[in-house]
């Protein structure tokens, strides 16, 4: 079956699902692969659950005369030719975002700007590899007016795929940093695989970008784009967007304006001076697709944040900074300095490891525990093999959380400031409800 006859198809019976544990009636089920399972074997068991169609890749799993089973030589690939032929006859103005720290924070900020204007769709969660961007793109509808697609990497060539099934219009690289070097294999190559975003646009005659000015690697890498530029105390007729950050207790408040206007103040819902960058690549989009000041303010001040980042909880004993989804080398300096910074009282530290580092693992988590050191940091508690093998000045150390989770049960800490950040696989998003 060619891809147009799929489409037409998929245009009768537009919703798409990979899950055969989640089947909407009359949706399409595709039969991906993974390590432990074969979504071939399930294709069936989807059709009985109330889809329409299951595009299968092993013809021995369909029914005989079954006109509901479509066999392609490779589900995941037609998947993906799927989206981009969907995403081709839209026509939907769409803006990549990737980075090594930010870009869901970033994706979700810029969406809930152009919301004020536009009707918008956005990568839901982090759904940002080779088959969460092709499920987004499945989502659009002839209503939608902007998407905002969030693209991750954690190997070489992984965004030169997902720019040439989304083929963006514009993008934004939040910024480069040492993480996954385990598949990387260095800065450089986090560099390179971040910039193939930039790539797509230029070969393709795309753009703009949005890019931080203060960012000497994202303006060397791209040379020869339109470039609309945002910065902390930047000031200038190159300049779109400026700031600065005005307070941090414990939510980021910060000023921004555009090259000729005055200073708008926002008072956020983020935990961390960090995140100014974010708020003011949002006013920089917003800014560059019409959206009024003031509505950019609004949105801005009203976004809350979920999913384990930058979010300050309250329990009945202590007041928590999560950022428990990722943690990297630079991630992680950042949310230290700003909890150095922070105005607050009996701050104390929980951090996990910080995975995918590879050779560099050792040198890195050593970094953080002297700077902790250095910081002058007292309360202090580490979880994961990782920080076992530094140098930790005798900061306790734990090897999982569980064995945190059960010294908590005997003594809790009490009016305590906490910093809970680390690698999702370390799992400290199991602390709050002990804390």
């Amino acid at each position: 079956m060619e891809i147009s006859e799929l489409y037409e198809i998929f245009k009768k019976h537009p919703v798409v699902t990979t899950d055969s544990r989640n089947c909407p009636k009359d949706s399409i089920f595709f039969a991906l692969k993974g390590e432990s399972f074969d979504g071939n074997a399930f294709a069936a068991g989807a059709l009985e659950k109330g889809c329409a169609y299951a595009v299968i890749d092993e013809k021995e799993f369909a029914v005989k005369d079954d006109s509901r089973f479509i066999l392609t030589d490779d589900c995941l690939k037609t998947l993906q030719q799927l989206a981009n032929f969907h995403r081709r006859a839209l026509g939907t103005k769409i803006i990549g975002v990737t980075g090594t720290n930010g870009k869901t924070t970033t994706k979700e900020l810029i969406a809930a700007v152009l919301n004020k204007k536009y009707r918008v769709h956005y990568t839901q969660g982090n759904f940002n590899n080779h088959i969460g961007v092709p499920k987004t793109l499945l989502q659009l509808t002839k209503d939608t007016e902007i998407a905002v697609v969030e693209m991750g990497a954690n190997h070489p060539g992984e965004i030169k795929m997902l720019t040439s099934i989304a083929e963006p219009d514009c993008g934004i690289i939040t910024n480069v940093g040492m993480a996954h070097l385990e598949g990387f294999g260095s800065f450089e190559g986090v560099v390179k695989t971040k910039g193939e975003l930039y790539d797509f646009l230029r070969n393709n005659g795309r753009g703009p970008v949005f890019i931080d000015a203060n960012n000497e690697h994202l303006t060397g890498m791209a040379d020869g784009l339109k470039q609309i530029r945002y910065g902390l105390g930047c000031m200038g007729e190159d300049v779109s967007v400026g700031g600065k950050v005005t307070g941090c207790r414990p939510y980021l408040e910060f000023t921004w304006h555009r090259s000729c206007g005055c200073d708008h103040l926002v008072r956020t819902h983020l935990i961390g001076s960090y995140n100014v960058y974010n708020m003011l690549a949002a006013c920089c989009v917003g800014h560059y697709f019409g959206v009024q000041d003031l509505d950019i303010c609004d949105a801005l001040a009203n976004y809350i944040p979920s999913n384990n980042r930058s979010q300050l909880e309250k329990t009945e004993h202590n007041s928590l900074i999560v950022d428990t989804y990722n943690a990297n080398p630079t991630s992680m300096m950042a949310a230290l300095t700003n909890f150095r910074d922070m105005e607050a009282e009996n701050k104390m530290l929980i951090l996990g490891d910080m995975r995918e580092l590879g050779e560099a693992s050792g040198e890195e988590h050593q970094k953080i525990v002297d700077f902790i050191h250095k910081t002058k940091f007292e309360n202090v508690m580490l979880v994961g093999s990782e920080f076992a093998k530094t140098n930790h000045y005798n900061y306790p150390v734990y090897h999982n959380v569980d064995e945190l989770i059960e010294m908590f049960t005997k003594e809790k800490p009490e009016n305590k400031t906490i910093l809970i950040k680390g690698s999702n696989g370390i799992k400290l998003f199991r602390l709050p409800e002990v804390l």
